[in-house]
């Protein structure tokens, strides 16, 4: 497993660097998918951080249309978070079916006690419903949490990730404009301690996540 201790600061700093801009789920097949771009740690599938992030005080909406409080219903508990939206036609829902396959691989207590959400990026498309349904195909375990954009936007900041506001590109298409890192936080301490960048495989998450349910490091 290729792996790097950093400090959270200089992820903060960088965070601009790791956007990727995801085109809308009607984009015909020739053209591009997402542009990339990323800081000098973008090709490392997890980064394992000297000082962890504080897990955000983020309260949502829920696929149940119920308030979801991110800090109480994930207390002690292993927690995977990913920003990005259901209309994303690559990386967003690869991301997603990567960590599906690898908690398929760990015992049934183990994916009972993984939390793993998925806040969108796109509240305004992402209703609790659309996230419920999308969500159900990859994993109907998995959390959507959907909302007031203004407060999603502060959360992932605070995580070292940028996340700019859905926009038309050019030809008039919807683009979502959001880092693409998984932050993985401890059962022990409810830091997050370990990032995963848009490039760790199935097969990184499935090595990993008997360590980080554990809250050991990778």
């Amino acid at each position: 497993m290729r792996k790097k201790t950093f400090a959270a600061a200089a992820l903060l700093a960088a965070a601009t660097l790791t956007l990727s801009a995801c085109g809308s789920g009607n984009d015909d097949d020739n053209a591009p998918i997402a542009v990339v771009s990323g800081g000098t740690e973008s090709n490392k599938p997890a980064t394992v951080l000297d000082q962890p992030f504080d897990k955000p005080a983020l309260v949502l909406t829920d696929t149940h249309g119920k308030k979801y409080d991110l800090r109480q219903e994930t207390k002690g508990h292993p927690t995977l978070v990913y920003f990005g939206y259901t209309h994303c036609p690559d990386i967003c829902p690869a991301t997603m079916s990567n960590i599906a396959v690898a908690k398929k691989a760990l015992p049934k207590a183990e994916q009972d006690a993984l939390k793993v959400v998925f806040v969108t990026t796109d509240p305004d498309r992402d209703t609790p419903a659309e996230l419920g349904k999308w969500l159900k195909g990859i994993d109907p375990a998995f959390i959507g949490l959907t909302g007031d954009f203004a407060k999603v936007q502060a959360a992932a900041r605070s995580l070292g990730i940028a996340v700019e506001p859905t926009k038309k590109d050019k030809n008039g298409k919807l683009v979502s404009m959001h880092g693409t890192q998984v932050v993985a936080f401890s059962p022990k301490t409810d830091a997050g301690y370990v990032l995963y960048g848009e490039n760790a495989s199935a097969d990184d998450y499935t090595r990993d996540l008997p360590k980080l349910v554990k809250g050991a490091n990778p």
